[in-house]
């Protein structure tokens, strides 16, 4: 049998995979992002990543980005209200409790699924096969869930670095933060450096530290679309009075499920067309021509592990 160098579990549309550069294989349930993963001949398992374990699929290195849906703040906030019951239960899990009952009386069964990785980070250990390096992310308010992970896994012998990155500082044209994990077996590990200066609205894209590059603009992203102004309501409760709005020269707001929905202004105010899949995919870090396949490419797209902070993790994960 051909060892896999990777299991990426909750795999999406293979952005973190395709960002860290790390073969492999995936696990993913939503048979959109299947399409999406075959058409890019990415190596796909389609199934509940809670019915699999390192015994079935071993690897050297394990990613994942579990559902975000229940912490997010544009959620139902279940995960955020579950926070402390999830820390417990992920030192109850050092301790090889068995603790998928407690899981089951989570009010919303993919809160859980965010202590997967861990599962399966400490079922490998026991299978005396342990993971040389863990990469994981997801929305910043799932920090404590990644500190508690931080204190397990240094228990079981690993150097682990956790915080929140923002995506713009590695070249993403968007502005996105990401609570991570990076761990290694065998060696330090910390967090990947920024390599561009961070988005502050009203400062000049050159201004700032000069060590560092540009952040990246939409214009830059996607040349060919020319001067417009992206007219969002992400972050404004729905609100219109209070809709967002960014021109191209600055970086994109957050993406989302919802980015179809976002109106696109040409500089005379006309109404131009909206973003197309392949846009939106640019804006996540994906070359223009990703075979985006299935429906709902939308929230594919926005559910996917930015593709340049994915490659800055991996390779902070990875090299000695």
């Amino acid at each position: 049998m051909i060892v896999p160098s990777a299991v990426h579990l909750f795999a999406g549309p293979g952005g973190l995979e395709y960002g860290a550069g790390l073969p492999g294989v995936g696990i993913e349930l939503d048979p959109n992002a299947v399409a999406t993963r075959l058409a890019a001949g990415l190596p796909t398992i389609h199934g509940d990543v809670t019915r699999y374990g390192p015994a079935d699929i071993p690897a050297t290195v394990l990613t994942g980005g579990p559902p975000c849906q229940t912490f997010t703040v544009a959620g139902n906030g279940e995960g955020r209200a579950a926070l402390d019951t999830v820390v417990g239960l992920a030192k109850r899990m050092a301790a090889r409790e068995d603790v998928r009952a407690d899981l089951d009386r989570i009010a919303d069964p993919r809160t859980g699924l965010v202590l997967e990785p861990l599962r399966w980070a400490l079922q490998a250990a026991d299978l005396g096969r342990p993971y040389e390096a863990i990469v994981l992310e997801q929305v910043p308010q799932v920090q404590p869930v990644w500190n508690a992970y931080a204190e397990v896994l240094r228990a079981e012998g690993y150097s682990v670095a956790t915080g929140v990155l923002r995506a713009e500082q590695f070249g993403l044209p968007q502005t996105r933060r990401r609570a991570v994990l990076v761990a290694r077996l065998g060696g330090p590990v910390a967090l990947p450096e920024p390599s561009r200066r961070p988005y502050r609205r009203g400062v000049a894209q050159e201004a700032g530290d000069a060590r560092l590059a540009p952040w990246v603009s939409m214009g830059e992203a996607l040349p060919d679309r020319g001067p417009f102004t992206v007219v969002s309501n992400y972050g404004t409760g729905g609100d219109p009075k209070n809709r967002g709005r960014r021109s191209s020269a600055e970086p994109a707001f957050t993406v989302t499920g919802k980015i179809s929905r976002n109106r696109i202004v040409g500089v005379d105010g006309r109404e131009l067309p909206r973003l197309t899949a392949s846009e939106a995919g640019v804006l996540q870090g994906f070359p223009p021509d990703w075979p985006w396949s299935g429906g709902d490419i939308p929230q594919q797209c926005g559910n996917a592990c930015p593709v340049s902070l994915a490659a800055a993790l991996a390779l902070a994960a990875t090299t000695p």
